[in-house]
């Protein structure tokens, strides 16, 4: 992956650098030179991920829950906070510490960031709009989150985490910015974490049939992993603030999406049709105006580029 970081940083400290973005973006920072400690206490990460890594100078693995401490010796010029379980699977599975990663685990990323004068990312979610009733979705938009439902454990993690960001920013001036995210895919992703693009990926690649939830009219707007990395750290450099959305604004059906997948994958799989999730989000497609005129990022991976490479890696993964 080539990713073009127009700021060099000495220390980085990546929290869920383990997961499936955060591996991403610690391979991005030791390319370009910097030291990385990844931390993550592999409640979803996976050893894996990072097993590249580990004999690679200049990388410290910590192994620790954000939500209890951060163990980091060595003083940061950037902390990105990526900790969180964040397919559905994963945050029902783990309520709690999903909303004591979101508060607890930010606050203790935060401290990290005003001890050392370093800058401070949060990785939020598209998912603080909650069901929209804008579409496409800017940052000004405010959401329609259900508090207590089934998703709130995750989305108002996320939402609390903002605020608490801004907070630190407004109170003690840390220097921070908020990303948020829009359904990032690619190699790394667990195919049993419940999300779309592995799901799929894994259904078409083993011959079973691709369940799609509802009618499959609800859309998502696919990020290919390498895109999301380079708008992170081009919004990292910039010293911005946010929230600034990073994500493709091109919208796609779940019918869609799983019909694309069938033909890329030359599987002979049929889709099924399931019970759709509560709160589920209707549609989901970012204004990504604000990172074009700002970073001067947008997306360039096309989708069926992306799902190609990460069909060839779920099918080398099947291979090994």
């Amino acid at each position: 992956m080539t990713t073009v970081i127009s700021r060099e940083w000495e220390h980085v400290v990546v929290t869920g650098g383990a997961g499936f973005v955060g591996s991403h973006l610690c391979t991005a920072l030791l390319d370009a030179g910097a030291a990385v400690t990844c931390v993550d206490d592999f409640c979803t990460g996976r050893p894996e991920n990072i097993a590249p890594l580990l004999d690679r100078p200049g990388f410290t693995l910590v192994q620790a829950d954000v939500a209890e401490e951060l163990p980091v010796r060595r003083s940061p010029d950037l902390v990105l906070h990526f900790a969180s379980p964040a397919s559905p699977a994963d945050y029902l599975r783990l309520p709690l510490h999903t909303l004591a990663t979101g508060s607890d685990g930010t606050r203790h990323a935060l401290e990290l960031a005003r001890s050392a004068g370093a800058r401070f990312v949060l990785a939020s979610t598209s998912e603080v709009y909650g069901d929209p009733r804008q579409n496409p979705q800017d940052e000004r938009y405010w959401g329609n989150v259900n508090p207590v439902g089934p998703r709130s454990v995750y989305d108002e993690a996320k939402r609390f985490g903002e605020a608490l960001t801004t907070a630190y920013a407004d109170a003690h001036g840390v220097d921070t910015c908020i990303v948020r995210l829009f359904n990032t895919y690619g190699p790394r992703m667990r195919g049993h974490d419940g999300r779309a693009v592995p799901t799929f990926v894994r259904q078409a690649l083993d011959g079973e049939p691709l369940t799609v939830t509802g009618d499959g009219g609800q859309t998502r707007s696919l990020s290919y992993v390498d895109d999301t990395v380079a708008g992170i750290l081009a919004a990292a450099a910039h010293g911005m603030r946010g929230p600034v959305n990073i994500g493709n604004p091109g919208e796609i059906t779940m019918l869609e999406l799983a019909e694309l997948v069938i033909e890329l994958a030359g599987s002979d799989s049929e889709i099924r049709f399931i019970e759709r999730p509560v709160d589920d989000p209707a549609v989901r497609c970012p204004d990504i105006t604000l990172a074009k005129d700002k970073l001067g990022w947008q997306p360039r991976v096309a989708a069926e580029d992306g799902l190609r490479r990460t069909i060839d890696w779920f099918r080398a993964e099947a291979a090994v």
